[in-house]
């Protein structure tokens, strides 16, 4: 009896344990095959001081090139911004790795009685690379990130929960590599 009772209660405990933990770290990847060489299609997004082929991207205000620890502050389209920084920029593999470090918020709501705030992008701890491959006369641009969805809190609300989180990144890569396609095939 006393043997089932003990098995009965680290269950319970191994299942409160599970239950409460917080958000799972998200992944998304897409990529694009491109009808151009490689060389054409990184010139288009290599110089990590301009996202003008990034749809949602009004401007971009930077500093420091392509060298590692160089910043940028996006400013969407939408009005908000978000600050990344350059990890590191490889010109012979032809890719490059960043994070995002501040974001603005989109805005505020009410959610299990306290005032949050949305940001811009419904992510948190945010770090993404994108590289550009040759492949036979064309060429393929992947650009994965991993990231978690910006309520670090259970049960989220819906602006920041995982399915709002990967719609966003998934969005933006989307409009990113089809834009980046549609200029390098010019």
């Amino acid at each position: 009896m006393k043997k089932t009772l003990g098995y009965a209660l680290v269950l319970c405990l191994f299942s409160a344990v599970a239950y409460a933990h917080g958000p799972v770290r998200q992944k998304t990847q897409e990529s694009i095959t491109i009808n151009a060489p490689a060389d054409k299609v990184w010139a288009i997004i290599k110089n990590f001081d301009d996202l003008s082929w990034l749809p949602p991207v009004a401007s971009v205000s930077a500093k420091g090139g392509n060298e590692d620890g160089a910043t940028r502050v996006l400013h969407l389209k939408s009005g908000g911004t978000i600050n990344e920084e350059l990890k590191k920029h490889d010109d012979a593999k032809m890719s490059y790795a960043y994070k995002i470090t501040d974001m603005s918020t989109e805005k505020t709501i009410t959610h299990s009685g306290q005032e949050e705030k949305v940001p811009v992008l419904p992510v948190g701890n945010y770090a993404a690379d994108i590289q550009v491959k040759p492949e036979g006369a064309g060429s393929v641009v992947s650009w994965k990130a991993g990231y978690y969805r910006a309520y670090m809190n259970n049960n989220p609300p819906d602006e920041m929960n995982e399915d709002a989180a990967n719609s966003a990144v998934e969005g933006i890569f989307k409009a990113g590599l089809e834009n980046i396609k549609k200029l390098a095939e010019k």
